[in-house]
């Protein structure tokens, strides 16, 4: 056997064993994986993970990959030793598979422009506080270098507006306004502050070793 056909199959060797071991192999214990029943110290019962709801919090899941928030922000806990995660506060516990059973495909993000979110939904549990975020981070965050997303918003100066059910009119804190002003999301804004409340990693599970 000549040198180029060692070479040839040290390749496809290397390709398969790539191909078994970082896509086969996980992808079909993923596929076993299922929900599990959570009880709590006081005696409360729970499923972890469970499936997003098709109102808004699947369509806000489809609006979270329109707008490209995976490209600043990631969905994933590291165990420590292997970053400050858990010392920033991002989650009491390293992500595992389980966490991620009915995400297809879970968006895991590889690049931390912004904080990530695996349990944004924890630290930030406030409807309005997102709303007010998406459409100005400068509010919430000063010196945020996350863009705005005023296009997702109405916005009215005068008057609270009216509004149709469970849609809030949420007012520009005075600061940030001459005139009294109003801002009402639009369905894609609920939509994905829905699926951000979703966000959470905080059941201990036994898959954390």
């Amino acid at each position: 056997m000549n040198r180029i056909s060692v070479i040839i199959l040290g390749i496809f060797a290397v390709v398969i064993a790539s191909l078994m071991g970082l896509v086969i192999v996980p992808n079909w214990q993923f596929e076993e994986m299922q929900p599990v029943e959570i009880i709590s110290a006081d005696g409360s019962k729970a499923v972890y993970p469970q499936k997003l709801d098709s109102w808004r919090e699947a369509p806000g899941r489809e609006v979270y990959r329109g707008l490209g928030c995976i490209y600043c922000h990631s969905q994933q806990v590291r165990p420590e030793g292997f970053g400050a995660d858990i010392d920033r506060g991002w989650g009491s516990r390293r992500s595992v598979p389980r966490d991620y059973v009915f995400q297809s495909p879970p968006y895991l993000g590889t690049m931390r422009t912004g904080p990530d979110l695996a349990n944004i939904g924890i630290r930030q549990p406030i409807e309005e506080w997102h709303l007010m975020h998406l459409f100005d981070p400068q509010i919430t965050s000063p010196g945020s270098t996350m863009p705005s997303f005023k296009f997702l918003f109405e916005t009215h100066e005068g008057s609270e507006p009216m509004t149709s059910i469970g849609i809030p009119a949420i007012q520009l804190p005075k600061a940030y306004t001459k005139k009294p002003t109003w801002i009402v999301p639009k369905k894609e804004a609920m939509d994905l502050v829905a699926y951000f409340l979703t966000l959470h990693q905080k059941f201990d599970l036994k898959d954390v070793k």
